[in-house]
């Protein structure tokens, strides 16, 4: 007769408390009947049911709830972005997208009249490449001028572009990991030679990647809170040909106080060109002449006051 009632009443208290729970999913609670003697006493027990597979499910629907388009590179090309704009990392170091050392042969800035949005990193066709970062391969197909082009959104909202491959193993829409193969170096696209071409984006906004990251040995992220200012996402204010001075901001204060520094008036001297005014202030010649309205086959005069974007 007691196995009976214990049966039931067992029954009884799992089913009311899963009607009662059902909506929470977080955790319940269960009375069970333990004998003690010729008596039955009701233990409560908690059982959670929050899992971490839950949790990536979530992240995964989060990234993916806003332009995510797989066929087209920039889905972001027409939405403005507000300035100073933040980025998170949980890590604080990323993987290497290439095994060997990074040497950058080309960085993030002006070049041949162009804007460079991006590092090239050498490498042989071959050679294996890899995603810094855990996320979701949005855009794994050719592209014009990157040629085979893998882009990864990450977890934090950022997407990086992997381009001139020889081969893509990944495709649209599957989850990859931190470290994990998405394809070989190359040199399709508008290429001169075998490199890996690596752009960090944000809600379409390329931003310096040596801004956020250091290129060396430690594969380490510059700091877990960036703000990005429109001096980290504009090519014309930086030299492809040497790493840009670095002042980063961790927090809003410091990146909103930065926009009153960024313009300066330089007195043209003695002997000054173009070219030596750039290299002394870290800014280009483009920017130099857009700020000003001269040409780059412009005489300077001394005494001449130019504005200075830096």
């Amino acid at each position: 007769m007691k196995t009976p009632l214990f049966t039931f009443v067992f029954l009884l208290a799992v089913t009311t408390v899963f009607a009662q729970n059902d909506s929470l999913l977080q955790s319940i609670k269960i009375k069970i009947p333990t004998p003690a003697g010729k008596t039955l006493l009701m233990e409560e027990v908690e059982i959670p049911m929050v899992s971490s597979g839950d949790k990536a499910i979530q992240k995964q629907a989060d990234i993916k709830s806003e332009f995510w388009e797989t066929t087209v590179y920039n889905p972001y090309r027409y939405t403005p972005i507000d300035f100073p704009f933040q980025i998170t990392f949980d890590d604080s170091t990323y993987a290497s997208p290439v095994k060997h050392e990074k040497v950058i042969t080309s960085r993030y800035g002006w070049r041949r009249g162009r804007p460079h949005k991006g590092i090239d990193i050498d490498l042989v066709t071959g050679d294996s490449v890899v995603s810094m970062f855990d996320g979701i391969v949005r855009f794994a197909k050719y592209s014009s001028g990157h040629g085979r082009t893998v882009v990864v959104r990450h977890y934090n909202g950022l997407e990086t572009t992997y381009a001139h491959l020889s081969k893509i193993a990944v495709k649209a829409n599957d989850s990859v990991s931190k470290g994990q193969f998405i394809g070989k170096g190359g040199n399709t696209g508008k290429s001169t030679g075998s490199h890996l071409h690596l752009s960090t984006t944000y809600k379409g906004a390329f931003i310096h990647p040596e801004y956020l990251f250091n290129f060396d040995d430690s594969n380490s992220i510059r700091s877990k809170n960036l703000w990005v200012t429109r001096k980290w996402t504009r090519a014309s204010y930086h030299s492809s040909r040497r790493m840009s001075k670095l002042a980063l901001y961790e927090t809003k204060e410091d990146a909103l106080a930065s926009l009153e520094k960024q313009r300066k008036i330089y007195v043209v001297k003695k002997g000054d060109t173009l070219s030596r005014i750039s290299r002394r202030n870290n800014t280009s010649i483009a920017s130099i002449c857009r700020t000003n309205k001269i040409k780059k086959s412009s005489t300077l005069r001394i005494g001449q006051k130019l504005i200075l974007e830096l």
